[in-house]
């Protein structure tokens, strides 16, 4: 599903209306039924609720009124007030306020101090509130009376339903931009924007509906639109049960250069994963006094012995052996556990240069490569990258309060620049690719907030990359099912005590949970609402 900012969004509705020839109007209507019958269906007895219309003088305003005429049709006396003169609408708005008073309904504006304190005692005694203040299109913080009308929605204790945005939130960045209504709920028209799913701004977007308004689903497939909500049926083609005819080689052998003294641990958990997650084979290459430790770990790993350092990490006399050890197989993964020793750090930067297969680098490897940027332009034409916003910050070179505002904008140019796949992990993963295309990931949780998680990541998608022919897809799937194991998880554990062993413990689940809904067939009708719970996908 398309993650859209406002000018893409009016460029569909402009396309919509004018070439396509479905008239606001009617995208009008669409809008305010699809969230009529989201009311009805979060509230069976929504007749008896005390209902409260905020509504502004635009489209967003004319979608509360189209709102309010069905909750009328339907036995319900809801109140509306304008937070503008009757005579400031215009458009597909004012038609529809035409239309309200026509049937009836008391259209109150907020124009002098007692409108207000009406406002103020329909709020008090308010069960739901509807926020149709505002809409995509707002660049800069709501003042006056909307800041006003806004500080006072938050103070009632009605449910709140956002239309399309909460009003005082910019479509187009996660960041808040003054003050905003913090909604339970938000029914979006079309798409979810990027306020919707990235934090701040998503905390006051409550749960997010996604209404289908009738705009034709081939214009939302636009190479400009680059930006993807990412959907399990997304990645389901990646979980197809395996051919018959198939052995261990068909899976692909994965080289794992990690571990250090201290830090065995790391490299223990991304073989499992990778082992947990299909793949046919799994070398660990590691210090030879490491050795032991990760063999007596899994009895289904081979390990490999490489000369060390004093403090126990490998040596940069390591550097022939494992350029024999990467003939033949089918990924590298660089990273967990490695460790920043001057030698460590020389050997990989040396043996990246001479990598002519698909390569994972994280952790240690990636704090290794920081210290080499040159080395960005020379890695092999299948790269991911894994880092968290501290990692990313190093490889970029920008504060990290930079990466953790910018993020989306940060992660497209870099991996554009340098030709790879980016994860930047956090809540809500970015994955780009070289082409600018990115994954927003909606699944983990707070409680994979722990060492030794990103370890379980990198094994997962090294094995991915061996079994799914697109990389970007591949890393993708990875993400989300790293996910999905921590959601597992918090459901079996809970959150607070939720460690990477536990991503490990439930990754098969994760892992199962697709593949029976890869064999599933399709249920026509699924969708038959036009609505969608991003909590669903």
């Amino acid at each position: 599903m398309k993650v859209l900012n406002s000018s893409q969004m009016k460029e569909i509705d402009r396309l919509t209306i004018e070439e396509i020839g479905i008239p606001g109007p009617v995208l009008m209507e669409n809008a305010g039924r699809q969230i009529f019958l989201t009311i009805a269906w979060k509230f069976p007895d929504f007749i008896r609720q005390k209902i409260v219309i905020v509504a502004g003088k635009g489209n967003n305003g004319g979608d509360g009124l189209v709102v309010a005429r069905h909750l009328f049709n339907h036995g319900c006396q809801p109140r509306i007030f304008l937070l503008a003169s009757k005579s400031e609408v215009k458009g597909d708005a004012a038609l529809n306020l035409r239309i309200a008073e026509n049937i009836g309904l008391k259209i109150e504006e907020l124009e002098e101090e007692k409108d207000w304190l009406s406002f103020g005692e329909a709020l008090a005694e308010a069960t739901i509130i509807i926020d149709a203040i505002f809409g995509t299109g707002l660049e800069k913080a709501a003042e006056g009376k909307y800041a006003r009308a806004i500080d006072m929605v938050n103070k009632s204790p009605a449910f709140k339903i956002a239309v399309d945005v909460p009003s005082g939130l910019s479509s187009d960045i996660p960041q808040l931009i003054g003050p905003a209504v913090k909604a339970d709920l938000t029914v979006t028209l079309g798409a979810p924007k990027i306020a919707h799913v990235l934090p701040p701004a998503e905390e006051f977007a409550g749960e997010v509906i996604v209404a289908d308004i009738s705009l034709p689903r081939f214009l939302f497939s636009d190479e400009k639109h680059r930006i993807e909500w990412l959907e399990k049926e997304k990645i389901l083609s990646c979980f197809q049960p395996r051919k018959k005819d198939t052995h261990k080689g068909t899976y692909g052998h994965l080289l794992i250069l990690a571990g250090s003294l201290g830090k065995t641990g790391a490299a223990i958990m991304a073989a499992r994963a990778a082992l947990k997650s299909g793949a046919g084979l799994v070398t660990v290459a590691t210090p030879r006094s490491c050795l032991p430790i990760i063999a007596r770990s899994t009895m289904e790993l081979m390990t490999e012995p490489l000369p060390e350092t004093k403090e126990g990490s490998v040596s940069q006399e390591a550097l022939p052996r494992l350029k024999e050890l990467i003939k033949g197989k089918d990924c590298l993964l660089i990273g967990p556990g490695l460790s920043l020793h001057e030698e460590t750090a020389e050997l990989v930067k040396n043996l990246l240069p001479e990598i002519n297969l698909p390569c994972l680098i994280d952790a240690d490897g990636l704090n290794i490569l920081a210290r080499y940027p040159e080395l960005l332009r020379k890695l092999p034409e299948t790269c991911v990258l894994t880092p968290h916003p501290g990692e990313f910050s190093r490889l970029s070179g920008l504060p990290t309060s930079d990466i953790l505002s910018r993020r989306l904008e940060l992660a497209q140019n870099f991996s554009r620049q340098y030709g790879l796949i980016l994860v930047l992990k956090g809540y809500r993963t970015i994955i780009s690719n070289a082409d600018g295309f990115i994954y927003i990931n909606p699944t983990g949780n707070p409680g994979m907030a722990s060492g030794g998680s990103g370890d379980v990541l990198s094994g997962l998608a090294s094995s991915f990359l061996m079994q799914i022919k697109d990389p970007f897809l591949a890393v993708a799937a990875a993400v989300y099912i790293h996910g999905l194991s921590g959601d597992i998880a918090r459901e079996k554990v809970g959150e607070r005590p939720l460690v990477a062993g536990d991503l490990l413990r439930f990754l098969p689940a994760a892992i199962k949970k697709l593949e029976d809904l890869a064999r599933e067939k399709p249920r026509p009708g699924s969708r038959e609402t036009g609505l969608i719970s991003l909590r669903e996908i």
